[in-house]
């Protein structure tokens, strides 16, 4: 036992962080409780681009497996990946549905996004890029992408449909829509009295009063072998066309911010911190990279570093052993798939309102008093659930700044690559 607390101690320097094995144990399953519902929500977004549940499953939680290994072995931070949200709504509704695109080019975009990431993060670019967009265009993004996923579990569980105006609420006091509203009650509760792992918990109690309301189907057996994931389906043949492009930039994009605010934001709670920088964040980025393009080989969408991971931070994580737990957890999660598969959308639904809560938050940092600022980020913001589409908001939102700053001879608040994107952007719509 002591040989092995030895070696632990000299691999996550436990001392040295102020830390203890039971605390990152404890730290690794709050982590995953408050993210495990992306093995049940990300099967069921691309299942609606027409993917198999049980192949994407298995992919959710291998990606989540490698990519929060690599964080935690390599990094030594207490951060977990899985497939984002979001950014798996972008792949299902705007690539596949939207634009009439198969699945196979979906996870080609993803996977050269994995690839380019993995040079960016080499070569120490990411920061750059990321420096060039408007703070407040980033901030709305995260937002925008909120109100798209809250408008996605409205509408999945029926309590939002389309009928004489353009939407309109369900039939609410019956079936799925009464259930998932029964379910977001019980979320807002747990998450009010901080109860960790509120959402899942939530997913779990709606499923069980979902079996008496006819909607929960229960298997035979809550333990299966894994299924077979997707491999390698790509479509090389498309991979120089305009549309890759812009696909492929919207994932670098989005993924972009969202990782790196993730790391700077639950990094800041923890204290963690060195001269105000995140510590061994390209390591970090590297672990990002690396499930993103691994994720695509197994057939999900792009993975990303989770906000919930400040749940384990809270209680206490903060050494690379808590995602090592987490990582652990995601693999046993593999052998009870019919347990998430009997699981309704109506279960699931809260928690992809509730997450569209939780990003946002950074609108209380958006700068409203500038309309130069405020009117992009509304753009941003409004137009993502409106157009049902994420890169459309994002056309938008920078687009409106650059014109906005020009025409009010701020032209020099406006970076070079901000204007390249914005070039990038007209071309997408008049070509």
């Amino acid at each position: 036992m002591e040989k092995n607390t030895g070696f632990i101690e000299k691999v996550f320097r436990l001392k040295d962080h102020n830390t203890n094995v039971k605390t990152e144990v404890i730290a690794g399953f709050t982590t995953f409780m408050t993210m495990a519902y992306i093995l049940i929500v990300n099967p069921i977004t691309l299942g609606d681009a027409g993917m198999d549940f049980m192949k994407v499953f298995t992919a959710t939680a291998i990606s989540s497996v490698i990519a929060t290994l690599v964080m935690g072995l390599f990094a030594n931070l207490p951060f977990a990946l899985a497939p984002g949200m979001g950014l798996n709504a972008f792949f299902a509704y705007t690539v596949v549905i939207g634009m009439n695109k198969s699945v196979e080019f979906a996870l080609t975009a993803v996977f050269l996004e994995g690839i380019v990431f993995l040079f960016l993060t080499f070569f120490n670019v990411r920061e750059a890029i990321i420096n060039s967009i408007p703070a407040n265009i980033k901030r709305a993004i995260s937002v925008g992408i909120g109100l798209f996923i809250a408008f996605l579990g409205l509408a999945n569980a029926g309590v939002i449909v389309h009928g004489a105006t353009i939407v309109q609420l369900g039939e609410i006091t019956s079936g799925t829509a009464l259930l998932a509203l029964i379910g977001l009650i019980i979320a807002a509760i747990l998450l009010a009295w901080d109860v960790k792992g509120a959402l899942f918990i939530a997913i779990l109690l709606t499923t069980v009063i979902g079996i008496p309301m006819g909607i929960t189907q229960v298997p035979d057996s809550f333990l299966q072998m894994p299924a077979k994931p997707y491999f390698f389906d790509f479509a090389w043949s498309e991979i120089f066309s305009f549309d890759m492009l812009s696909v492929l930039f919207v994932f670098l994009f989005v993924d972009m911010f969202d990782t790196v605010g993730t790391l700077v934001g639950v990094a800041t709670k923890a204290n963690m911190l060195e001269d105000g920088k995140v510590p061994k964040a390209k390591q970090a980025l590297f672990a990002d990279a690396v499930g993103t393009t691994l994720g695509a080989v197994f057939g999900t969408s792009t993975v990303t570093t989770y906000v919930e991971s400040a749940a384990g931070v809270a209680e206490g994580g903060r050494t690379g052993l808590t995602s090592v737990v987490t990582a652990g957890l995601f693999a046993v999660a593999l052998l009870l798939s019919p347990l998430f598969i009997m699981i309704p959308s109506a279960a699931t639904a809260p928690a992809l309102i509730l997450v569209g809560l939780f990003m946002m938050s950074p609108i209380r940092e958006i700068d409203f008093d500038d309309f130069t600022e405020a009117i992009p980020s509304f753009l941003t913001m409004v137009m993502m659930p409106f157009s049902y589409s994420i890169s459309e908001g994002i056309v938008f939102g920078v687009l409106s700044y650059v014109i906005l700053k020009v025409a009010t001879n701020r032209i020099k608040e406006v970076p070079i690559m901000t204007f390249v994107i914005a070039l990038f952007f007209i071309l997408k719509i008049l070509l």
